[in-house]
């Protein structure tokens, strides 16, 4: 009975897995894998090695965003839902601010923009319609009797896409009005030409909103995730306006919504890694994209051959968490006869694959090649287990 509950409750526990269910970015797995260690040695978190005296947190971390994003000022919180709330607070409370009706969006985890707004003290002004948002409906809101307009919030719909008879005012044309613009772009694409792959930008991030050319467009203030598309930890960057970025900074939120030198330190790494045109090499989630179907298939082939079971099947992966929503990216996967998810969980490291039509799937485009052997042990292991 004891060893029982005692392997029970290690399994609640934290566990790295296998991400084998071709969905990159997967939220409940941890969104980007993401390698960082240091040694356990105090760090200049705050501390200004020129003058010897206190310095800024934001200060490291933020200037290699600005850097990175062509922005004059950064700041790091805790992930992207605080970015937003803490813009909101800092530059609108008591104010109004408009947002298109098809963006003023849920997304995981009940993360409501009008809620969100309302936390804030900032009052939400719906503009257009659910599929239709012209430049002209934010124009009528500005002049619109009793509104003080504090700001225009442009949203990334995040899980979600509209299609057919649709229309959106793009940062562009909103920067024309003379109220500063907002774009949460969610993802945290920074550069929709992304030039630290190899060849031309992937089809599927067509269309998928960037922090440079956001910023180029006229935003004021640009947020997103540090988990997403930027494959580093949990964390929220707000870049723009130095102006606006020092409110922000400024605002009692910003202490309860920091990160801590654990987070900076990542992220400073992953900053770098850009930088560098290292990122291919240092940053998982890039690693996964930038892997040919071609390389995928011989993997598989090799995991097959040596394991004596499943088959190779062209697959579909995701880019997950929100991300890019409604693409997919070719990929190559391992199919097993029957529903064999239950003893892939169990095995030591435990597989997460996914089914469908009552194939199990193991998707390797979400599979580091270093644990192809982990693969093949889960496999070979198949043969003496009952499927389910």
């Amino acid at each position: 009975m004891a060893p029982r509950r005692a392997e029970e409750f290690r399994r609640t526990l934290l566990t790295p897995v296998v991400n084998a269910t071709g969905v990159l970015l997967h939220t409940n797995l941890g969104r980007a894998p993401v390698a960082h260690t240091q040694r356990a040695r105090a760090q200049t978190v705050e501390f200004d090695l020129a003058t010897g005296a206190r310095g800024s947190r934001q200060r490291a971390v933020g200037q290699l965003f600005a850097q990175l994003c062509g922005a004059e000022s950064a700041m790091i919180v805790n992930n992207n839902a605080s970015a937003v709330l803490l813009v909101l607070a800092a530059l609108a409370e008591g104010r109004d601010v408009a947002v298109a009706r098809g963006e003023s969006v849920e997304i995981g985890g009940a993360f409501r923009v009008p809620e969100v707004m309302e936390q804030s003290g900032a009052r939400l002004v719906d503009v257009g319609t659910t599929n239709r948002t012209r430049l002209s409906d934010y124009q009528r809101a500005i002049v619109r009797p009793g509104t003080d307009l504090a700001l225009l919030l442009k949203v990334h719909p995040s899980n979600y896409r509209v299609e057919g008879f649709v229309e959106d005012t793009p940062v562009s044309e909103m920067a024309t009005l003379g109220v500063p613009v907002v774009a949460d772009i969610g993802s945290g694409l920074i550069d929709a030409n992304v030039p630290w792959i190899h060849g031309a930008p992937p089809a599927w991030l067509a269309g998928e909103p960037a922090a440079v050319q956001t910023l180029a467009d006229g935003a004021d203030l640009v947020t997103f995730s540090g988990d997403k598309l930027l494959g580093g930890p949990q964390a929220g960057i707000i870049v723009g306006r130095a102006d606006l970025v020092e409110q922000c900074a400024r605002h009692p939120l910003a202490r309860a919504l920091r990160c801590g030198g654990l987070v900076l330190a990542a992220l400073q790494d992953v900053a770098l890694s850009y930088l560098r045109r290292t990122v291919t090499t240092d940053i998982a989630f890039w690693r996964m994209v930038d892997q040919s179907s071609e390389l995928l298939r011989r993997r598989a082939e090799r995991i097959v051959a040596a394991a004596g079971t499943g088959s190779v099947v062209d697959s579909e992966a995701l880019p997950g968490a929100g991300s890019a929503p409604g693409v997919s990216i070719p990929s190559v996967a391992i199919a097993i006869d029957g529903d064999v998810l239950h003893t892939l969980r169990a095995h030591d490291p435990p597989v997460i694959g996914r089914t469908r039509d009552g194939t199990t799937h193991l998707d390797l485009r979400s599979v580091d090649a270093d644990d192809d052997d982990i693969l093949v042990a889960a496999l070979t292991a198949l043969t003496a287990a009952p499927v389910a």
